[in-house]
């Protein structure tokens, strides 16, 4: 927890440091443009990490999920354009979009509840496919291809949303929120029973609890979390369109979750930070129409070096650490323990 804590005190100050490194300009898009959009990406990530860490089941329809918060938000709120119904404040229509990703999220669980393994990837890409092809040809409510733009965020406290340090340290509060509310969760009978149910689900049911329900349960928080990235998401790029939601999308959202580790929440924003970097600059490291296989490369290095990621790798670098700590003397030190537990032998 010290060390989780450390880490926010350190991106909270990030924004008034980088100015003392780099030009202003620079320093506003790195805030904006990387790290605010890393942690959007990073929550979106982090609803497939809870469901693969504390479930033992990986969903493919986290972004889709995402992208229902997303047109909610855009269809309701005052000012979006083309206007679908509009007149909505976003005080009302944050927490309808919120509500509908919780909903849709538990649609998904139900639909997929008794799959396992490659059959529950597969029925929940199928269910993100649906409703993105749904969404695309739909002109009345989604106005099709083109989506929906001008959402353009609330005014916090006389500041405006679009704001990079507004939008920062809200998209930053918001992730710590979730995060720390998922350690919680899942110490808490809910948590357990779900984390044992991905161990023995046998077991949990001969003990009483509802399997299906619990499951169930956890894609509808899993459905919170990628709202509240949707709706982060949509604000950030001033609107929604049916590829924000496509099968490009889908499958980045799980690459930021394998590249960062599935052992633990914290590695959906590490593994969204390597992604969104290397989006970024990808024309510069090697070639922009070349970013899928420099960042396919980038995957395949880490997976194969650590399968759990670079959680894993931090892992390992942990345990080298210190067993160098422990052995400081190397090979000398090892020759000096055993003739001293020699002479201890000797009578």
């Amino acid at each position: 927890m010290l060390a989780t804590l450390v880490v926010l005190a350190l991106l909270l100050a990030l924004p008034w440091l980088l100015p003392q490194f780099l030009p202003a300009n620079q320093a506003q898009f790195w805030t904006a443009n990387i790290l605010g959009r890393a942690i959007v990406f990073g929550i979106i990530a982090m609803s497939l990490t809870f469901l693969a860490t504390y479930g033992g089941f990986i969903s493919l329809a986290q972004m889709m999920v995402a992208g229902v918060a997303g047109y909610t938000l855009a269809i309701f709120v005052d000012g979006a354009l083309p206007r679908i119904v509009g007149g909505w404040g976003y005080a009302a229509a944050i927490p309808l979009s919120l509500v509908a990703a919780t909903v849709m999220g538990l649609v998904v669980g139900a639909i997929s509840v008794r799959t396992r393994d490659i059959y529950l990837l597969m029925i929940t890409l199928a269910l993100a496919m649906g409703v993105f092809r749904f969404i695309e040809t739909n002109i009345a409510w989604f106005n099709g291809y083109e989506g929906i733009r001008n959402v353009v965020g609330p005014t916090l406290f006389g500041l405006d949303f679009r704001n990079a340090f507004v939008f920062y340290h809200v998209a930053l509060g918001t992730a710590a929120a979730l995060f720390l509310g998922i350690l919680y969760l899942v110490k808490t009978p809910f948590g357990l029973v779900l984390q044992g149910i991905r161990d023995n689900p046998r077991r949990v049911a001969a003990l009483g609890y509802s399997v299906g329900l619990h499951r169930i349960a956890a894609f509808g928080v899993a459905g919170f979390i990628a709202g509240c990235g949707g709706v982060l998401s949509t604000i950030y790029n001033i609107g929604i369109s049916p590829g924000s939601i496509g099968l490009g999308a889908t499958v980045n959202i799980l690459i930021m979750s394998v590249v960062g580790g599935l052992g633990h929440p914290a590695g959906a924003f590490i593994g969204s930070l390597i992604f969104t970097v290397f989006d970024t600059f990808a024309a510069t490291i090697y070639d922009r129409d070349r970013f899928n296989t420099l960042i396919g490369l980038v995957f395949l290095v880490i997976v194969l070096v650590s399968p759990d990621g670079a959680i894993g790798i931090g892992a390992k670098l942990r345990r080298l650490l210190g067993a160098g700590r422990n052995h400081p003397r190397g090979a000398e030190g090892s020759r000096a323990s055993q003739q001293q537990a020699g002479e201890e032998t000797t009578p």
